[in-house]
């Protein structure tokens, strides 16, 4: 897909500013994500660190890895920035891991978010752009629910146009490949527990380690199931022998490869929604 004009970008980013301008104070809530980063970054510059407070959710659903990425941009760009525990974990409809999971996740955030916004008289904002739209994400409707709002939405950016305007603005994150909660990587009805959360986090992490920066590795049972952009998949093979060692070392007792590459939301085709791409 072809890039944005940098007039776009600009564009794209003088919509957003305008969106964000409109509140007096804003709760962001911050995965350290593209998205999150953009929205972050333009209330910080448009509304000043008094105004805008940043919340990173922790829980076993986020990766230690992106907690700490989280916290390093926060303190590179001079946000005001807290962490808090979610407890969705704790919730047993979270823990069913049905086709609403995403919701009940949503739900817990906004437990603890809707309290500082209050206290702040602020308003609970979201990285959600327009292309996350098409895709089954109930999480979107139980926050828009609970007061949420969606800036990047309102002013019509994609996915393609929060790259654009994160690279427009210099932002280190205008790259960063897209990493969704670890409970996306079980699939709907495999119930969802602290210790499957782990056993993901350790692969992905030891993949990392071996170079391989964008994937998925999805559970199945003891099977790992490795998801890598098409141009990697020759990468992997040609790593196999580290690939298994670091996937057994996770827990899995077999490792595959899936040949159609990474597509983010996969797992959603059994609910009758194609995978985002």
């Amino acid at each position: 897909m072809t890039s944005p004009h940098p007039d776009d970008a600009a564009a794209a980013l003088e919509r957003l500013r305008s969106e964000v301008a409109a509140h007096d104070r804003l709760v962001v809530a911050f995965s350290g994500g593209a998205d999150s980063a953009l929205l972050a970054r333009v209330a910080h510059d448009e509304l000043g660190a008094e105004r805008v407070h940043v919340v990173t959710a922790v829980s076993p659903s986020l990766a230690a890895d992106e907690r700490d990425d989280a916290a390093a941009l926060a303190d590179e760009w001079g946000l005001r920035w807290s962490a808090v525990e979610t407890s969705e974990v704790e919730d047993a409809a979270y823990r069913a891991n049905d086709a609403d999971r995403c919701a009940h996740c949503k739900d817990a955030l906004m437990d603890v978010l809707a309290p500082l916004a209050e206290a702040e008289a602020a308003t609970v904002v979201l990285g959600v752009n327009v292309d996350d739209l098409g895709d089954h994400r109930p999480g979107q409707t139980a926050a828009a629910a609970r007061g949420a709002r969606f800036p990047m939405v309102d002013a019509g950016l994609t996915k393609d146009d929060v790259r654009a305007a994160s690279r427009h603005l210099g932002l280190r994150t205008a790259d960063k490949p897209a990493a969704a909660c670890l409970a996306s990587r079980i699939p709907y009805g495999t119930t969802v527990t602290v210790d499957l959360l782990s056993t993901v986090e350790r692969a992905e992490a030891a993949l990392r380690r071996l170079g391989f920066d964008d994937l998925r590795v999805r559970h199945h049972g003891d099977t790992a199931r490795i998801e890598v952009p098409l141009d990697r998949l020759a990468d992997v093979v040609d790593f196999r022998d580290d690939v298994v060692a670091a996937l057994r070392g996770a827990g899995y007792r077999y490792a595959t490869l899936d040949l159609e590459g990474l597509r983010s939301g996969n797992l959603n085709a059994v609910l009758g929604h194609g995978p985002a791409t």
